[in-house]
């Protein structure tokens, strides 16, 4: 997100806090594409694919930015193509998650990569991919950077599930991964360190990674060499709509687009945090960025006859409430007489709890076995702001409850109930407290789109022992230093206003299997000819 909790950025912003606290060669050539205007219906699929993924993306404010004239290159792609207002996003609603889940077609269970903010047990640590300036300042910055940087990719997520990119290099086909904060794939890349960061003799100047053939990300790896006036550290080291704009534009003014793009756009979540989630400036800018890569075809018209282009939102944002003290919900109070682990040392051997706030939801680990996490759970309820508490039950069972209710919901994978995305699941207790209707053993979902597969990806994300709970909308969790958003917007949480996002497709007539982002990733090799 270009914002200040997001990886990406607080990344770049820990480099900056990096360098005050201290006083890609893709030159192989792509066979050039013929370009016919004029496609067969079986040549369809040989379009190069373009995704443009636009972080905090949401219906409303996208419809009402086209209406007022301020989005025209997304109402042309709208209105050239098919349009869907409601696609769930994964859980916990964080970029790095969502991101994982887009890339790999899997849920946390599988990709492994739990949030933005989370606690390693075999490690003993916090991994924080950069979330804000407070809590950067708190930790090992090189730490920040090595995690955001390399381990995210290399080594968190799970070498088991393929992303996109290493299916398509699999197939012989090329992709592009553009400012997108997660991007394995098969070639290797050397990330360049600028030299006023390196030269704090902590930061190697380069850093070994593997990506798609084609790679940019910010000041690390620049495709156009001419784009470089958009790394500057006031244009947060590259992590910009027109940064991204521009290298997109590159590939295809040099005839060099592989088989898929995928294009991140950091800038409107940033706004969106700041002004909350009805901002149409943020759309305005990432619209003006799209309208910079549409015109590399000479016209728009020639743009959707010669790519299919994909435009997608990450998570939605719930708008905050103006008042600090009513907004914020810090949990520690409420496990207090636990002794609760401080952000800026390692975790001491008479620790307790370790607190993971990812905006509107949180992890809450005990890593004292002493510690009974229905206890914890307990503990909990009587805040009553705390939307779902959610823990297993060392039997496969995920509990649910919520704050100031006693009732309680139990359900697991497998059994006779199915619901609308053909899984299916074993159900007992209060279905309410996920706001889920069941008629002749077929669930529908309420407010909390695809609640059971979702919390079950990050009930099982990591290792651990482990409470996850969600704030309702207008609320915020806060942890020791992590960023807020007072009067302005956030999101982490299950609930419906964080979890759904508009699709414009144009260029084809298909649509994923459902409309989640889960699905994506299969459609999109479809899409490609696989």
């Amino acid at each position: 997100m270009g914002m200040k909790n997001k990886v990406t950025v607080v990344l770049m912003l820990s480099l900056l806090l990096l360098i005050l606290g201290c006083r890609a060669d893709s030159s192989q050539q792509l066979k050039q594409q013929s370009v016919n205007p004029h496609h067969t219906a079986n040549q369809m699929g040989k379009k190069p694919v373009i995704v443009i993924l636009i972080d905090s993306l949401m219906d409303k404010p996208l419809q009402e930015a086209i209406q007022e004239g301020r989005a025209p290159a997304m109402r042309f792609l709208l209105h050239q193509g098919q349009y869907f207002p409601q696609v769930v996003s994964s859980f916990p609603t964080m970029s790095v998650t969502i991101d994982s889940t887009l890339l790999t077609g899997t849920y946390a269970d599988q990709h492994h990569v739990p949030g933005l903010v989370w606690y390693s047990d075999p490690k003993k640590r916090m991994i924080l991919y950069g979330n804000g300036a407070k809590e950067a300042l708190k930790i090992d910055q090189l730490q920040v950077f090595n995690d955001a940087i390399y381990q995210l990719n290399q080594v968190q997520l799970n070498k088991k599930t393929k992303t996109i990119h290493e299916a398509l290099a699999d197939k012989g086909k090329e992709s592009a991964s553009i400012n997108a904060i997660v991007f394995r794939g098969r070639t290797e890349h050397s990330l360049k360190v600028p030299r006023f960061i390196a030269n704090s003799n902590r930061v190697p100047e380069q850093v070994k990674i593997t990506g798609p053939k084609w790679f940019s990300y910010a000041t690390f790896a620049q495709l156009d060499p001419g784009n470089s006036w958009n790394t500057s550290p006031w244009k947060k080291l590259g992590m910009n709509d027109e940064f991204s704009a521009k290298e997109t534009a590159f590939l295809i003014n040099q005839k060099k687009l592989p088989n898929l793009t995928i294009t991140y756009f950091p800038g409107n979540d940033n706004l969106a945090h700041r002004k909350g989630p009805t901002q149409l400036e943020g759309i305005e800018k990432a619209d003006q960025a799209l309208q910079t890569v549409l015109n590399a075809y000479g016209s728009w018209e020639e743009a959707v006859q010669n790519a299919t282009w994909i435009v997608l939102g990450d998570s939605g944002q719930s708008a905050v409430y103006n008042d600090r003290q009513a907004a914020t919900v810090d949990i520690r109070p409420l496990l207090g007489h636990y002794r609760i682990a401080k952000l800026n040392q390692p975790v001491r051997s008479d620790d307790q709890i370790v607190i993971a706030a990812n905006e509107r939801m949180a992890y809450i680990y005990a890593i004292d076995n002493n510690v009974d996490l229905s206890d914890v759970v307990k503990l909990l309820q009587h805040e009553k702001k705390l939307d779902i508490i959610a823990m297993k039950d060392g039997k496969n069972n995920i509990q649910v409850t919520k704050g100031r209710n006693g009732s309680l919901f139990s359900y697991h994978p497998g059994g006779k109930f199915t619901d609308e995305y053909g899984q299916s699941w074993t159900l007992s207790g209060e279905t309410n407290l996920v706001d889920i209707t069941i008629n002749n053993n077929r669930i529908k979902y309420g407010k909390y789109p695809d609640v059971l597969a979702r919390l079950y990806g990050a009930m099982n994300s990591h290792e651990g022992r482990y409470v996850v709970v969600t704030v309702q909308p207008g609320y915020e969790l806060v942890g020791e230093s992590s960023p807020t958003h007072i009067g302005g917007g956030a999101h982490g949480s299950l609930h419906e206003q964080d979890s759904l996002v508009p699709l414009i497709i144009s260029g084809t007539n298909t649509r994923p299997k459902t409309l989640r982002i889960v699905d994506i990733k299969d459609w999109l090799l479809q899409l490609v000819n696989e």
